[in-house]
């Protein structure tokens, strides 16, 4: 047998994060600003919620496609952000990482383009790949804005699929519905299916997430993915969900079924109380915003520091002689903190770091203050 691996899968790269993930693993001495997890315990009432489930013995499988006070409960959800969907359209996952995987199964033939605008997360390129799609990057150094004009300009390869994500992991930037009805007109144009990631949609700053697919002619466009990990801290609980238009969530539905059968019921029952206790995400948002400031006014003497406009990550630029590799090498081992070189999430990301603030605040104080003593130790150019 000559290969025993499939060809797609060796040449796809390990995670850039999980690499220093572990790495770190079970070191005390490291401070982690890497991986984006939130430092919150789960709110006491879904915990709650889910005991008394496993006291009652609800551990059988659900239904593939989810509770149904849950799917419900989404589709009431998403009528704050626009969205008109019907529980039907709904499909409960194993994280937004199994939804993503659903979505790119269902929609790709080989030779199919995806269009990924980057700096972007680390999983689309490479699930897109496996599934037989040509990938096409739009670089967004330095505004990380995606813009009609970026989007024309590959139009040449005949993209079928765009991939969308904010508050974007990892710059943190967002868009106004100004921004985003740009982008559904070239969508439009160029005859696109929107896979848009809204993972981090309620950890936005200033204003409030618009959906993509609240716009005028992106109903039967998009397909949206979002979960419970980010904005309830439920990361462990594996629950995420898709809303995607009636024929992609056919094809969807038939992969989970042959592959996932069900999110976890355990974790379905405590997402339907997370969805009544939206309060105790404003008490989570508030803390984060308090740390983005700290880190932006502390790091923006040293570094080119966007202002992340939602999430917990920030993504800024250096100014030494080493590249995103070596600095991050170098500051986990001369500094014990663990941050993520830019060029993970692509290769217009070289020359930047990306930092998590999930982190308790008088850790995170610690880390940055290591962070500047190496900056200052290596040169400001």
């Amino acid at each position: 047998m000559s290969r025993r691996i499939a060809k797609r899968v060796e040449e796809i790269k390990p995670s850039g994060i999980r690499k220093f993930f572990d790495l770190i693993s079970g070191r005390e001495d490291v401070i982690s600003l890497g991986v984006g997890e939130p430092d919150f315990p789960v709110p006491w009432r879904i915990r709650e919620e889910m005991i008394y489930s496993l006291e009652k013995g609800y551990t059988a499988y659900t239904s593939n496609v989810g509770l149904p006070e849950l799917r419900k409960g989404i589709a009431e959800y998403y009528k704050r952000f626009g969205v008109d969907a019907e529980p039907s359209q709904v499909i409960v996952t194993s994280g937004v990482s199994e939804a993503f995987d659903l979505a790119v199964r269902a929609i790709l033939d080989p030779g199919d383009v995806v269009v990924i605008p980057e700096p972007s997360y680390v999983s689309y390129r490479p699930l897109s790949y496996i599934c037989g799609g040509e990938v096409v990057s739009i670089p967004t150094i330095p505004d990380f804005k995606l813009t009609y004009e970026r989007i024309s300009e590959v139009s040449q390869f005949k993209p079928k699929v765009l991939i969308l994500n904010y508050p974007n992991n990892p710059t943190g930037i967002t868009y106004s519905k100004k921004e985003l009805e740009e982008v559904a007109d070239a969508v439009i144009e160029h005859d696109m299916i929107v896979i848009s990631d809204e993972i981090y949609c309620e950890l936005t700053y200033s204003g409030k997430h618009v959906s993509i697919a609240s716009l005028n002619g992106m109903e039967d466009r998009v397909i949206i993915l979002n979960g419970f990990s980010k904005s309830f801290a439920m990361t462990g609980l594996r629950v995420g969900y898709a809303i995607a238009p009636p024929d992609i969530f056919e094809g969807m539905l038939k992969i989970h079924q042959y592959s996932m059968l069900c999110a976890p019921t355990t974790s379905q029952i405590g997402a339907i109380e997370a969805l009544k206790s939206l309060e105790d995400i404003e008490k989570m948002k508030a803390e984060y915003l308090r740390r983005r400031n700290y880190v932006i006014k502390v790091l923006d003497e040293y570094f080119e520091v966007p202002k992340p406009e939602g999430a917990f990550y920030v993504f800024p630029k250096f100014f030494l002689d080493m590249s995103s590799e070596d600095f991050v090498e170098k500051l986990l081992i001369e500094k014990g903190v663990a941050v993520v070189h830019g060029n993970a999430f692509g290769e217009c990301g070289e020359g930047y770091i990306r930092i998590s603030y999930a982190v308790k605040f008088e850790k995170l104080k610690e880390a940055i203050e290591r962070i500047v003593d190496f900056v200052k130790k290596y040169g400001k150019s």
